[in-house]
């Protein structure tokens, strides 16, 4: 026991293993704090994100609907939605303002080499809501194309050596080579839901959307977002896809909206009966 400098309590020395065993356990205690934060800031960023879209209206699911549901899916084959193969992560605009951006997630099956068909949600998650629909083709089917009808579909070039388009937790060779095929395709885009304005039911038109084609276009905040929940750094998936190359002629001059925005409209027209139903509807 001894008295300490400049205060007149007696101390009693630790042995050095117990003052190392202390600093030990002081320090997992402060990693043990860090890591529960870094998790808390974590779930509440995807709270956040999750948080910009309404709750769909609605009583919950009953036990019954659940029941009956597991029964169908033993039963049913599901075959068409069986074929889903790959996950894309990426943006699209509405066609006529590319300020309003949304996260899409594209859910594809191959039709064959040259075309594919994705369902488009709003989140990875389970409950997710469908909010579109995708077809990408080759550029061999997109030059048969009419040309009034070329202005309609996308060209996913920028999108892939960009980064901005990936496949989540796919490893890099394995989604380098997938990737090497859709930098190459050209794609339309349909929403029937606009969760960017909070809608909690699909409500309106159809709208056409396009994708991105150079820099400065994405929403920062949105990328930013995006590249935090899912762990990827697009600068860095770009430097790596350097090497990719896009449609053999270019990017058509009509892809794109044609370099103009364009907005689905609806329009009163006379509707054709069959020869033997009256034309009133009940």
């Amino acid at each position: 026991m001894r008295s300490c400098v400049g205060c007149h309590v007696y101390c009693i020395p630790l042995p050095r293993v117990a003052l190392h065993a202390k600093a030990s356990s002081l320090s997992w205690q402060l990693k043990t704090l860090h890591g529960a934060l870094i998790s808390l800031n974590q779930l509440l960023s995807n709270h956040k994100s999750m948080s910009n879209h309404a709750q769909v209206p609605g009583e919950p699911t009953e036990t019954t609907t659940s029941l009956v549901e597991t029964a169908t899916g033993a039963i049913q084959g599901f075959r068409p939605i069986k074929q889903i193969h790959e996950h894309l992560c990426a943006f699209h605009f509405y066609g006529y303002d590319m300020t309003r951006q949304v996260e899409a997630h594209h859910f594809c099956a191959h039709q064959n080499e040259e075309m594919r068909q994705c369902l488009i949600y709003d989140t990875p998650e389970a409950d997710a809501k469908l909010i579109g629909l995708e077809y990408m083709i080759s550029e061999n089917l997109f030059l048969t194309l009419p040309d009034e009808e070329k202005p309609l579909w996308h060209s996913h070039l920028y999108e892939v050596k960009s980064g901005v388009l990936f496949m989540p937790r796919v490893p890099g060779p394995i989604e380098r080579h997938g990737l090497d095929k859709v930098c190459k395709t050209y794609g339309k885009t349909i929403h029937f839901w606009q969760v960017d304005k909070g809608d909690n039911l699909p409500l309106g038109l159809p709208q056409l959307m396009m994708a991105l084609t150079r820099d400065g276009q994405l929403d920062e905040e949105l990328g930013r977002d995006v590249e935090k929940r899912f762990g990827v750094s697009f600068e860095k998936e770009r430097a790596k896809r350097a090497e990719l190359t896009g449609p053999t002629h270019g990017i058509h001059p009509l892809a794109n909206g044609g370099g103009k925005g364009l907005i689905p409209k609806l329009r009163e027209v006379d509707c054709k009966p069959a020869d033997s139903v009256p034309r009133v509807f009940v």
